[in-house]
């Protein structure tokens, strides 16, 4: 009979869970100690960091923009100011139905149905617990009008802040400039830091040119945020819950600009209804007394943010409003430029003051049949270099051009500061252009193009060709002619302020290289002939300059927009109107102490001393206290 084997081993199944036993209690005993260790190396050993990180995510740190300085004229009144408003906010997340809620504002014209489509956007791509604005300003009605159906648009509401404001608007739109959204370009120039917090910038005029003193620095408060980003509200009775104190912003410095307010007002009358510009500047410094380009426009608009209609209205009409034409203009000088051009003829030898020609209203170059015709048909007779200044006789000029030559007038106009931009301290300044053979070289690709002409000479000495200049180098040539050669650079800034302690720093002016015209008895006769032009018997405006108190000299220019065919007259009743010559006047006064020198041109106003030269006297009569 076998043996049978048991059935269970009881002592290896008890060793076996013995030793499972032990095993696990060891694996479990370190596992416990690994978590004890981290504990102890983040309570105790590491304690500090991870609190100052927990903190960290417990607060933000918001901006605070600073407060934008303001910007005056040089008498002291606001050109630029801040002023408390309402906006019009909408919450994302508050909102339930947010195509609704803006269909409905639009109903109650609250906001434009152009400007949804971005709104729905700004809502979809921010944070929804964040406010997106949907109108800048509110007028009084509007608030009273949406404050009475506020229960039924839950999620939005009015918010005061603070908005950028021109209380003179379209008088100093180009001069003062405007502020406006912070664009992507504009982040690539600007200190993201420097402008937490802030959505407008400066974008033209002094307010771009002064952006680094009128913005200030931006402050910061500490908040409170839950998880997800949203400030949540604490007591701070609890010192547990104590919050660091933040730092407050630093506001932008005023600026005073030279701009004499009442003159630019008078020029923007005086321009109205034209398109043109009018440039007024000190002499004695370079300090610019008023810019205007017409027509203007209000810059109110763009602080507050416009619909497309509205900005395509702008930027699209004919008349081309947002076009500063004062330093961005470009128009043949025409005449204005002769008395610079007879110093430079005196200087080099190229005429006398006893040199006399005969005008009988036109000058052919020898071996040529073609005629540059007089301004005038029949001619002026025998004329000197004083009669063809105060006359404006085109055929003096003409003759003298060949002892001139091109190279000599590009050199002594450059010296006045034609041809190249004057430094003024506002950007978008063009250049202009005095040609000369080497720039004709430069300019075209055809050698044949490439060949300076005897005729083109003839035509420059008149201004005309290929000669540009803007309104403000014609204004800063005349002042250096009242100045006898002496020169300054144009500038708006005149002073900075602080705006708490009031304290005011001057800025200097900046001279610039004389003309280098050194003899007296030269500028007494041009400078003298420029008097009769206004005051003289003959002059071509002394029906401007009729009756003044005070002694005035100046010079008018008639630039052509197209050229007239030899046999044809210029008839300006049968020219389209935006075709007519452009109408030009340079003067200053008074002439022994100088203290104002102004240069306007008219778009098409065909005549200078019959239409820029009643503006220019106008101006100077403000100025002067007449």
């Amino acid at each position: 009979m076998s043996l049978l084997s048991p059935i269970k081993d009881h002592y290896s199944e008890r060793r076996l869970f013995v030793s499972r036993v032990l095993l696990s209690i060891v694996v479990g005993t370190l596992l416990l100690g690994v978590v004890v260790a981290r504990l102890v190396q983040l309570q105790i050993i590491e304690y500090e960091h991870f609190a100052e990180q927990a903190q960290g995510n417990r607060l933000r740190i918001q901006a605070i923009p600073p407060t934008r300085g303001l910007i005056f004229d040089r008498n002291g009144r606001v050109l630029a100011e801040n002023v408390p408003t309402y906006q019009l906010e909408l919450i994302p997340e508050q909102v339930p139905d947010i195509d609704d809620t803006l269909r409905r504002l639009d109903e109650l014209g609250l906001i434009d149905e152009e400007d949804i489509p971005r709104i729905k956007q700004a809502s979809r791509e921010g944070p929804r617990f964040k406010p997106v604005t949907l109108r800048f300003r509110l007028q009084e009605e509007e608030i009273a009008n949406f404050a009475i159906r506020r229960p039924r648009f839950p999620g939005v509401d009015f918010q005061p802040r603070l908005v950028r404001h021109y209380p003179h608007g379209e008088y100093t739109a180009h001069a003062v400039g405007y502020v406006g959204a912070i664009s992507v370009e504009d982040l690539k120039r600007l200190d993201e830091a420097a402008y937490a917090g802030t959505v407008h910038t400066g974008k033209t005029g002094a307010e771009l040119a002064n952006e680094d003193s009128l913005h200030g620095d931006p402050g910061y408060r500490q908040i409170v945020t839950n998880a997800r980003g949203r400030e949540v509200a604490v007591d701070t009775r609890d010192p547990s819950n104590a919050i660091p104190e933040g730092e407050l912003p630093v506001p932008g410095l005023n600026v005073y600009l030279s701009i004499d307010l009442d003159l630019q007002v008078v020029a923007t009358d005086l321009l109205r209804g034209k398109r043109g510009s009018v440039v007024a500047i000190d002499p004695n410094n370079g300090e610019v007394l008023a810019l205007v380009s017409s027509p203007s426009f209000d810059p109110n608009v763009f602080p507050l943010g416009m619909t497309r209609t509205e900005f395509n209205a702008l930027q699209f009409n004919l008349d081309q409003p947002l076009f500063n034409r004062a330093v961005r203009g470009t128009y043949p000088p025409g005449s204005t430029i002769k008395p610079m051009l007879s110093l430079a003829a005196l200087e080099t030898g190229a005429t006398n003051l006893t040199r006399r020609t005969l005008c009988r209203g036109f000058y052919t170059l020898p071996g040529s049949t073609h005629r540059y015709r007089d301004w005038r048909p029949e001619g002026h007779g025998e004329v000197d270099l004083h009669d063809a200044i105060a006359e404006s006789c085109d055929v003096y000029f003409y003759e003298i051009s060949r002892d001139i030559g091109i190279e000599a007038m590009h050199d002594y106009l450059t010296r006045f500061g034609l041809g190249s931009t004057s430094g003024i301290d506002i950007s978008g300044e063009m250049h202009g252009l005095v040609p000369s053979r080497e720039w004709k070289r430069q300019a075209f690709r055809e050698r044949a193009d490439q060949v300076w002409f005897p005729g083109e000479t003839v035509i420059a000495s008149i201004g005309q060709g290929y000669m540009l200049a803007t309104p403000l180098q014609l204004a800063n040539s005349t002042a250096t002619l009242a100045m006898r050669g002496h020169r300054f650079r144009p500038r708006l800034a005149v002073a900075i302020e602080e705006p708490v302690s009031g304290e005011r720093r001057l800025l200097p002016p900046h001279a610039l290289p004389d003309v280098g015209i050194e003899n007296e008895f030269y500028w007494e006769s041009v400078l003298g002939a420029m008097h009769d032009v206004l005051q003289g018997e003959t002059g071509t405006a002394r029906a401007t300059g009729r009756g003044a108190p005070y002694t005035m000299a100046g010079k008018s220019g008639t630039a052509q927009v197209f050229s007239v065919a030899q046999e044809a007259e210029y008839e300006e009743e049968e020219v389209e109107e935006r075709l007519r010559d452009h109408a030009l006047f340079i003067a200053f006064a008074p002439v022994e102490e100088p203290k104002i020198a102004v240069a306007v041109v008219i778009e098409n106003g065909s005549s200078g001393s019959r239409i820029a030269a009643p503006i220019a006297r106008a101006i100077m009569d403000k100025y002067l206290g007449y």
